[in-house]
């Protein structure tokens, strides 16, 4: 019998696993480093299994970055990937590409209770769009699409790439304190891990302060331990990312529900969800009322970019 193989691979992680009546099995997580390419990280995936060589009949893998042609290069790790060559090696007889984010939104279709919290109360409405964002590495943005029963579309973009909105004076002095550092202020300058870190340089460049700390996870830190100024800068990263979530939803009409997945969030969860996220989302003028009732949760459940590359083949292989 041979098997079916979902991967998603990241900047930092790979992560595989068998997909089997219609469930992830097996789930192994590889750093990127130390391989060369995706091949054989995935042939030291299937030796752990004692799989050789010839043994998968399809494998879907999610990566970051425009999926077209024939050859993938990762955008956050040295990997490049050609299709051809990939099934060649591998002895593959189908791989699927699909977007990391593509695999993000279909993996909500497969969310678990106690692997999501509420952040805004309402009602999904099954008949229109939900939107998927999430701050890690990047920002990510999608969409996804009831089509039928069991059967969905997710739409995948370049979201994360928008403008980063202003709603207040504050907010267009830290979006002219970064424009000044490097230029287009896209969303994902400010809302990522990295951005974190932009966005706490120039508020203590605002307020005249010394940045204390360097890394994204200093920063969270300090905010979990009441600092003041860095739990201000958490404060401003949950009021932008409401601005770009509620951007999105009026775009999209995604009445269907808003998911916010993503490493980010969640090193910070309690904070976010008291946070001015919620009135920031909604600060629309005379479409501030069509917030009302448009659920949003946060995502905390391990492996949606897998559950989401499963779907995907499954989708691929029944139709």
């Amino acid at each position: 019998m041979k098997h079916l193989l979902v991967g998603d691979i990241g900047g930092t992680n790979a992560r595989f696993a068998l997909w089997r009546d219609n469930q992830l099995h097996e789930v192994n997580v590889f750093a990127t480093v130390d391989y060369t390419n995706p091949e054989q990280a995935i042939e030291a995936y299937l030796e752990s299994q004692g799989i050789a060589r010839g043994g998968l009949a399809a494998v879907c893998l999610a990566v970051a970055g425009p999926v077209d042609g024939d050859e993938f290069r990762f955008t956050n790790n040295h990997w490049r990937l050609s299709r051809t060559a990939f099934c060649k090696t591998l002895q593959v007889e189908r791989l699927l590409l699909i977007n990391d984010f593509t695999a993000m939104a279909l993996g909500m279709t497969r969310l678990r209770e106690g692997e999501f919290r509420e952040v805004c109360p309402g009602q999904a409405d099954p008949s229109r769009p939900a939107l998927v964002i999430g701050p890690g590495t990047g920002l990510g943005v999608g969409s996804l699409l009831r089509l039928g029963e069991q059967l969905w579309k997710a739409l995948p973009g370049e979201g994360g790439h928008v403008d980063l909105p202003v709603g207040n004076a504050r907010e267009a002095a830290i979006h002219q304190q970064i424009h000044s550092q490097i230029g287009h202020v896209s969303a994902e300058a400010v809302l990522s891990g990295g951005g974190l870190v932009r966005l706490y340089q120039a508020i203590c460049a605002l307020d005249g302060d010394t940045p204390r700390h360097k890394t994204p996870a200093h920063i969270t830190d300090a905010a979990l331990g009441g600092e003041p100024r860095a739990l201000a800068v958490v404060e401003q990263f949950c009021r932008f990312l409401g601005r770009v979530a509620g951007n999105n939803v009026l775009t999209l009409g995604a009445r269907g529900g808003v998911y916010i997945v993503g490493g980010v969030i969640p090193r910070f969860a309690e904070l976010f969800l008291r946070s001015g996220f919620a009135a920031s989302f909604a600060d629309k003028g005379c479409m501030s009322g069509y917030f009302t009732g448009v659920p949003v949760w946060l995502v905390t459940a391990e492996f949606s970019g897998l559950e989401g590359a499963g779907v995907a083949l499954q989708q691929a292989l029944d139709h």
